[in-house]
This record gives structure tokens, sequence and C-alpha cells, in this order.
């Protein structure tokens, strides 16, 4: 049972960060119908980003975190929506699909270009410790992991729901078009939602750096989970990508362990298979009829 509670302790914190990633995938989704396939490359990048700032300025990662910050929003938020989503938005989702995995390939093929093809270590956000509590083992960073995601999780919920921008924006992922109606910047609200989902890649690469260290590839591994997650739980609910990132953490820990490591990432694309199958609209998710 110790070992058990051990397991899913870690498969939750791992699952935390999971969920950061998929939210954004949801937000992004909800108010402007955008897929994006580059997500995990965000995520990889701005590991770099904060390391690049380190080596920089000779700081610690956490004024790393809050100068690479800004650096983050400006590229994968404002730029990212103003130069390739903003003209391809009015055409297909097809032109759209291609354009961010193209830019995924090419921050990939970026990040191996100038920071080489081998992993460099990323420095923890707090001292890693093994905490002991009636028999059961917990590591420290993980606990603050878990803490962190929490934290931000809820921040945003509660920014979503209880300021006036937070509605807005749900107002226009609901209906944009009642949404401008009603006085709604949309545009505005649509760039909101770039900027929180350039923040939540950059917070996910503080927290899961550490343990895939900072390599090039990261961001197919982080992306192809982070959007299984956000499939699995509901891609079109906030909630859903967030339960489906605990769901697809805990599952991946608990199957490793107790199957065995060479299926770890098999156990969550089986899950993702039967909700395709049986709940297409995702475990948390609502049924809608438009197109994907």
């Amino acid at each position: 049972m110790a070992i058990f509670t051990q397991l899913l302790i870690a498969g939750i914190a791992t699952g935390a960060i999971y969920a950061l990633i998929a939210v954004g995938f949801s937000l992004l989704w909800q108010t402007s119908e955008t897929i994006n396939f580059a997500q995990g490359e965000f995520v990889m990048f701005s590991g770099f980003v904060i390391l690049a700032v380190m080596g920089y300025f000779d700081v610690n990662v956490i004024p790393a975190f809050l100068i690479a910050l800004p650096i983050t929003l400006l590229l994968f938020g404002f730029l990212f929506k103003t130069l390739l989503v903003s003209p391809l938005i009015k055409y297909s989702d097809f032109p759209l699909v291609i354009a961010t995995i193209g830019l995924g390939i090419l921050l990939k093929e970026g990040a191996k270009e100038i920071w080489g093809a081998n992993a460099l270590r990323f420095p923890d956000v707090v001292p890693d410790q093994i905490l002991k509590f009636a028999g059961i083992r917990a590591s420290v960073a993980d606990l603050a992991t878990l803490g962190i995601a929490i934290f931000i999780i809820i921040g945003l919920q509660l920014f979503l729901n209880r300021t006036f921008i937070g509605r807005s924006m749900e107002a226009t992922a609901q209906n944009p078009d009642v949404a401008r109606i009603l006085g709604i910047d949309v545009d505005r609200m649509i760039l909101y939602t770039f900027l929180i989902n350039a923040a939540l890649v950059t917070v996910a690469a503080l927290l899961i750096t550490p343990a895939y260290l900072a390599k090039f590839s990261n961001g197919e591994t982080l992306g192809l989970l982070a959007f299984m997650a956000a499939i699995v739980g509901g891609f079109n609910q906030v909630r859903g990508a967030l339960m489906g990132g605990f769901l697809i953490g805990v599952l991946e820990n608990l199957g490793a362990f107790y199957i065995s490591t060479q299926y770890r990432t098999a156990f969550p694309i089986i899950l993702l298979i039967l909700v395709v199958l049986f709940k297409p609209e995702g475990i948390f998710g609502r049924a809608e009829e438009r197109r994907v």
C-alpha cells in the first residue's frame, strides 16, 4: 500500500504538469478553434530559454523563470497569434494544423542547432529530498511540483470564473458572435487566451524539465501526452483537460511499475482509444456539432 501511495503521489504530480499543458490546448480550441501541434515544443523551448537566461544573467532558476516569462509570452503568445494563427484562421483548419506542425519542427531543430543534441541538466525548483511519513516515501520535488501546479490551476479557475476578463473570455469561447453583440472585444480575449497558454507552457517547462532534462526532443513526448490528456478528459472543457492530465499521469506511473516500463506510453494510448470509441467527446467533455 505504501508503494502504491508513493506511485500515486508521483503520478499526480506528473499529471498536474500534463494538465497545465492540456489546459492550454483546451483554451486555444475553445476561443479560436486552434489546435496547436507545437504545444510540446513550446514547453521544450521555454526550458531552454530559462537556461539561457540563467547563463546570461548568472541568476538562479526562479529569477530566470521570471525574466524568461515575458520572453515566452511574446514568442508563444503574441507573435504566435499575430504572425501565424491570425493570418491562417480565416481559411480551413488544415493550413493552420500544418503550420503548427511546421512550427514545432522549426523549434525542435532550432533548439538542436543552438543548444546541441545532448541533454542539459536543468536545476530543481526545490532541493530533491525524500520525506518519510507512516512508511510512505515522497519526493519533495514531486510535492512542490504538485503544489505549484495546483496553485496555478486554482488561480486560473478563479480568474476565469470570478473576474470580468475571465468571464468575457468564457463568453467568447461559448459564442463569439453573441460576445461581440454584448460589447466584448473578442479579438483581445482571444489574445489573452494565447498569452495564458504561453504562461502555462513556461510554468510546465519549469516543473517538468528537471526530470526530463533539457533536450530538443522533449516536445514530442510532452505534446503527445498532453494532447491525449485533453482528448481523454474532454477537449472542449477546461476541467476535462485538467482531469485528463491527472488521469494520464497516474495511469502512466502505475502501469510502468506494475506491468512494464517498456509500455509506459502505451497505457495512455489504450485509454485514448477506449475513450474515442465509447465516449468521443471525452470523459468530462460535452458533445458538440462544430467540425474538428
